[in-house]
């Protein structure tokens, strides 16, 4: 989620400046006045993919976090206390970004802080999310079953991103091999071919000629090329990361064919899943939403369910509100339905986010399949193509004698 600089007034007087995830600053700004904050300002913090890559290296990764929450779940379960947990679990974790978070904490709770409140000052360690349900977790004195819980919706997304990046790698080798096949024969094999023409001062036929002349002007400027090319990707990322550009790009990727319903049930499969989570640890189902709406990762989706979340303040139903924003499709609506009807919301939206990644997982395997000999024919006709127009005067040559 997009990361925002907040201005702020504490009730006692004091005004300081906190960086703060949100879906969007309208959102941020009602949570902290809901909080008792007087908000002088939220800004986004600008170049936000650059300052991304450098506070990730700050992040504590999800397996870091399964590990620490199924050692931290053992110790409560056995009875000892949150303090003593804590100190068992630095035991073993002697230096790093986690230990000395987790010191932090220590001494927070010692100093009369609920876990909660001390994991909330690591928003970029821990999720929003994850606080939310510790702090239910507090409130209903079931701690134990809020983490486990949590560690299990942390595991199935793990699971699901896994997923995704084992059915792209095989294609993104074949595009990466195809790239650099092309561009050493534009870039070296073609130059050597025309040496040997220019030599031998034959007539070139056309397609030959164009051919070299497009090679000889890109070995020229090749690197002006490469720096063009990374200075327009970096601006692109810039205006991609404002609110105007990434509403669009986040519309435009919804619309791509075949690829852009993927994009949208791996959305809703993310939002399914981490709101059954949510709701289970007893977080109200209005509070719960607003939560979960980052979780889409797209700007179309979260402005539907921010809507739709407005209609269920006012007293409608999730899934007519949901339908009203077409925000699923009509078979999760009625199973979302059922499961309202019969109070067993959140057992129905597992079901729902299953049946999101079972299609998604056969959508991945068929554009696999459909994609891998698609690229090979591409690279094939390119690289067939430049080497056909090289040979083409050899042709000629052989045909003249004959």
């Amino acid at each position: 989620m997009p990361l925002f600089t907040c201005k702020l007034g504490s009730a006692d007087g004091r005004i300081f400046e906190k960086e703060l995830e949100a879906a969007n600053p309208e959102m941020l700004r009602q949570s902290l006045e809901d909080q008792g904050f007087f908000v002088f300002g939220v800004k986004k913090r600008a170049f936000q993919f650059l300052w991304d890559k450098g506070i990730a290296r700050n992040r504590v990764g999800n397996k870091e976090l399964i590990t620490f929450n199924q050692e931290l779940l053992v110790l409560l379960k056995a009875g000892l206390p949150i303090i003593q947990s804590l100190d068992t679990i630095l035991e073993r974790i002697d230096s790093g970004r986690l230990a000395d978070i987790l010191r932090d904490v220590r001494e927070d709770i010692k100093g009369g802080r609920s876990l909660s409140e001390a994991l909330q000052k690591f928003p970029r360690a821990f999720p929003q999310l994850y606080v939310a349900s510790v702090m239910a977790g507090e409130r209903t004195g079931d701690l134990p079953l809020t983490i486990k819980r949590f560690n299990l919706y942390l595991k199935k997304s793990e699971g699901m991103k896994k997923k995704l990046i084992g059915a792209l790698v095989y294609p993104g080798i074949l595009v990466t091999v195809a790239t650099l096949a092309i561009t050493v024969l534009l870039v070296y094999v073609v130059p050597t071919f025309s040496q040997v023409y220019a030599d031998a001062g034959s007539q070139l036929p056309a397609p030959t000629q164009m051919l070299i002349t497009f090679t000889g002007f890109l070995r020229r400027f090749f690197f002006l090329f490469v720096a063009l090319g990374f200075g327009a990707v970096a601006l692109f990322r810039s205006w991609s990361a404002t609110e105007k550009g990434r509403y669009v790009m986040d519309a435009n990727k919804l619309k791509i064919p075949m690829v852009g319903e993927m994009w949208r049930k791996y959305s809703l499969t993310s939002f399914t899943r981490t709101l059954a989570t949510v709701i289970g640890s007893g977080i109200p189902i209005v509070e719960s939403l607003k939560m979960v709406v980052g979780t889409l990762n797209n700007a179309t989706l979260e402005h539907k369910l921010l809507t739709a979340v407005t209609r269920v303040e006012e007293g409608t139903r999730l899934s007519v509100a949901l339908d009203a924003e077409q925000f699923m499709p009509p078979l999760a609506i009625r199973m979302l339905g059922v499961g309202e009807t019969i109070g067993s919301l959140e057992e129905m939206l597992v079901e729902i986010s299953e049946y999101f990644e079972e299609e998604l997982e056969e959508r991945l395997g068929m554009l696999a399949t459909a994609i891998e000999p698609a690229i090979m024919i591409v690279m094939g006709v390119v690289i067939g193509g430049i080497i056909i127009t090289m040979y083409l005067p050899v042709f000629k040559i052989a045909g003249t004698v004959g």
